[in-house]
């Protein structure tokens, strides 16, 4: 059983930064954040692998960061030059492999840029 508790989230901005951090039960996992948006599509943001390899959506390339702290079993998302579009309910999941569908939520936390 995997628990996932993401923090980090507010209200800011156009042209701002936030990092969202997620605390897991482990750091083993491929580690995807999502973001949803009332009338939008769930969207996969960014994923990183057990080995490091990171994706990211064309929306946030060049803005958004993930990274992983081992040690802290913490996800983090870097979030930079923050676009009223951004706006949405961002989710830590945990996968047993990037391939997989599905996969265990947090609660996640909201994202507001004005």
């Amino acid at each position: 059983h995997v628990q996932l508790v993401e923090s980090g989230g507010g209200l800011l901005q156009p042209g701002g930064s936030l990092r969202l951090s997620c605390a897991s039960s482990s750091s083993r996992y491929c580690m995807v954040w999502f973001r949803l948006a009332p009338g939008k599509e769930r969207e996969v943001v960014a994923m990183m692998a057990s080995d490091g390899t990171t994706t990211y959506a064309d929306s946030v390339a060049g803005r958004f960061a993930i990274s992983r702290d081992n040690a802290k079993k913490t996800l983090y998302l870097q979030m930079n030059n923050l676009k009223p579009e951004d706006t949405a309910k961002y989710f830590c999941v945990a996968r047993h492999r990037c391939a997989d569908g599905g996969g265990y939520w947090g609660q996640g936390t909201q994202v507001t840029v004005s």
